[in-house]
């Protein structure tokens, strides 16, 4: 089955702070994720990517906008349609330590959360060792404690348990930056094999463009609480319509040292601006090197440019000369 499976219309997510100020964490995010897609999120720290996951998969509701699951606004308040949502919707956490009661074996962590969702408790004996297996680790894992393994085992378990309830779609977030470099690849590798044999969609959020590029279809890129483009993987890294995500490429080490050394990157100016005082027009003008008197007073709509490409930006149409300069 194809078509979409998860949709973010209009989503905002607003935080009220001191002194009457709003944080817009997210402000007005539209996104579609099709059936069996693995869609990368990208962007600094701060710029609403966890939030936007969290969003999708139910942990919070947004202030504003919709978010639609199988045709299904996740607004419902009937407790069948909430329970089954809960079930195909499910987050992969960034800290696998943070993820895990201490003083729960990994079996015990993984029976409660079946629990919690009606499982009973013979299916639930014969389910544990079979998602073990399925994420990567023996089943005797079931009696230790968290403690008692390696952060890549620990990370396995919370991949365990969020498959455990056969999922549609999962959400990663960060899902390997706690994770040493030996590590990384091994779950990257576990996410993409679940990925294809089970059919999941998927919303892998990283800093990491080398991850992204290795496992997504498509990438959004993320800025100060919106997406600023919406690209295929392949013209993400060969012709990117977004300064912001052409300084984000630029920052990507090439492995040639002395390319490296000859190398312009594009700096930008300043830091990410605070979510609660967004600026007017287009909300990276103060510090793209781009930006002209427009960029100040009109925030700019997503704008189609090629078949899965879209960017917001007045000058899209300028990116791929300022990226000829930083080759």
């Amino acid at each position: 089955m194809t078509g979409k499976l998860v949709e973010a219309i209009g989503v905002a997510r607003h935080y009220r702070v001191g002194r009457g100020r709003i944080l817009r964490a997210l402000d007005g995010v539209d996104l579609v994720i099709d059936r069996g897609e693995t869609l990368g999120l990208v962007g600094e720290s701060g710029s609403g990517k966890s939030t936007l996951g969290r969003t999708l998969v139910g942990l919070q509701m947004p202030s504003r906008g919709s978010v639609i699951f199988e045709g299904q606004d996740t607004a419902t308040r009937e407790r069948a349609v909430l329970r089954l949502l809960r079930r195909k919707r499910q987050l992969v956490f960034q800290d696998p330590s943070g993820a895990l009661n201490p003083r729960m074996t990994i079996g015990a962590t993984l029976a409660e959360h079946l629990r919690v969702q009606g499982w009973g408790r013979q299916a639930v004996r014969e389910r544990i060792p079979e998602i073990l297996e399925q994420a990567g680790l023996p089943s005797p894992f079931a009696g230790r404690y968290p403690h008692e393994i390696s952060g890549g085992q620990r990370q396995r378990a919370v991949i365990a348990r969020a498959i455990s309830t056969d999922p549609d779609f999962i959400v990663a977030d960060e899902p390997v930056s706690a994770l040493d470099v030996s590590t990384r690849a091994q779950i990257i590798n576990l996410l993409r094999g679940l990925q294809r044999t089970r059919g999941l969609s998927m919303l892998l959020i990283s800093h990491d463009l080398s991850v992204v590029a290795h496992t997504c279809t498509r990438v959004a890129v993320m800025y100060l609480g919106r997406i600023v483009e919406l690209v295929p993987r392949e013209i993400l890294f060969a012709a990117p319509r977004h300064p912001y995500t052409a300084a984000l490429l630029s920052a990507i080490p090439v492995p040639d040292p002395p390319r490296e050394r000859m190398r312009r990157r594009l700096i930008l100016k300043g830091e990410t601006p605070d979510p609660s005082s967004v600026p007017s027009g287009c909300r990276f003008h103060p510090r793209c090197p781009m930006a002209t008197e427009i960029c100040a007073r009109i925030d700019p709509a997503m704008k189609r440019l090629a078949p899965g490409h879209s960017a917001a930006c007045h000058h899209s149409d300028e990116v791929p000369a300022l990226m000829s300069k930083m080759q």
